[in-house]
């Protein structure tokens, strides 16, 4: 779709009903001034073709393969969270966090308006991982392993004896940093 700018709230308040228990949004009846005219029955027509076909029924609701929901709104493609907080907070947000991890989790309790900095601190384990910790890694050479956290830099927190050590050693650190108590899981406990 076209790089269009976004709506503002309250034309996406116009158009979505949004239900905050269950994460989704609703397509709302609109209005013919809201259409162009058309040869074939005009405004009207195209405001009754659209709300017979679309009235009722979920919106935003195509899961893409990077789990999130999106969908079209006046040829903008919009994620179904970032409308969802458009539409209760009255502003676009920079980042959106799905703080459990679940990307298709749209509940208003489950989306936190965040920086680009904590979002990467409520991250889930990456696919590349070995060693099944955020941070941890094994070190041929020394037969230890090595603990690291990332702020703005790769910041060691040492090498260790014992994967235990390496991991409390990390631990500790994401305390400390302010990382989200959910960082580095395999996001298996949250679907």
């Amino acid at each position: 779709m076209a790089n269009k700018a976004l709506p503002c709230p309250t034309v996406l308040r116009q158009l979505l009903r949004y239900e905050p228990e269950t994460g989704k949004l609703f397509w709302k009846e609109r209005p013919a001034w809201m259409f162009r005219d058309r040869p074939q029955g005009g405004r009207t027509g195209a405001a009754s073709r659209w709300n017979a076909r679309c009235v009722g029924k979920e919106a935003l609701s195509v899961t893409h393969g990077n789990g999130y929901m999106s969908g079209g709104i006046n040829g903008r493609k919009i994620y179904a969270h970032r409308a969802i907080w458009a539409l209760v907070h009255g502003c676009w947000p920079d980042v959106i966090d799905h703080i459990n991890g679940v990307r298709s989790d749209n509940k208003l309790a489950n989306l936190r308006a965040i920086t680009k900095a904590e979002n990467s601190r409520n991250s889930g384990i990456p696919a590349t991982n070995t060693s099944g910790v955020v941070g941890v890694s094994f070190v041929p050479a020394s037969q230890k392993w090595a603990a690291y956290i990332w702020d703005k830099k790769k910041i060691s927190l040492g090498v260790h004896s014992t994967f235990e050590a390496a991991v409390s050693a990390r631990k500790s650190a994401e305390i400390t940093m302010g990382y989200h108590p959910n960082h580095g899981d395999t996001r298996e406990n949250y679907t």
